[in-house]
């Protein structure tokens, strides 16, 4: 079986690399860890009252984000003495798609990946990629919830 999983140093990716490493998988099984950087987008005309760097520094931050989620949940597998053979792997771009599509593209059988909760307005604004991911996804979908619901 092929997993992808998506994180991004949350305690709701957390679960959700607890719920894959502690389960028994069939031998051969595989989990692809993934965090996804999205790209920063000004929102601005002024760009040039930033720093010349700025960019660079937003861009070097989120990576730094995205390899210390990914380093999080592998160490998560090596407590558990996972049998799965792990991969990772740093995208950038938007992670409704980008998940879909590295999903697709690498033969995932299942997407594993948590769900902030969002309610009311913030998830209006900031949208669920969890349903999103569930809603296009070709593969199956499991969506692990804390109870820790984010209120608008």
């Amino acid at each position: 079986m092929k997993i992808l999983l998506a994180v991004d140093g949350s305690a709701f990716s957390d679960a959700a690399v607890e719920s894959v490493a502690r389960r028994p998988w069939a031998a051969g099984s595989e989990v692809k860890v993934i965090s996804v950087m999205e790209p920063f987008q000004p929102y601005m005309t002024e760009v040039w009252s930033l720093p010349a760097d700025f960019w660079e520094e937003m861009d070097k931050s989120a990576r730094q984000q995205a390899t210390d989620a990914i380093d999080k949940a592998t160490q998560a597998f090596k407590k558990a003495e996972s049998n799965l053979a792990i991969t990772t792997e740093i995208i950038k771009g938007n992670p409704k798609s980008a998940i879909v599509d590295e999903a697709e593209k690498w033969g995932a059988d299942l997407i594993v990946l948590g769900s902030h909760g969002y309610t009311g307005l913030k998830r209006m604004f900031l949208g669920s990629v969890s349903q999103a991911v569930a809603s296009h996804a070709k593969c199956s979908v499991e969506i692990v919830r804390t109870g820790e619901a984010v209120a608008a």
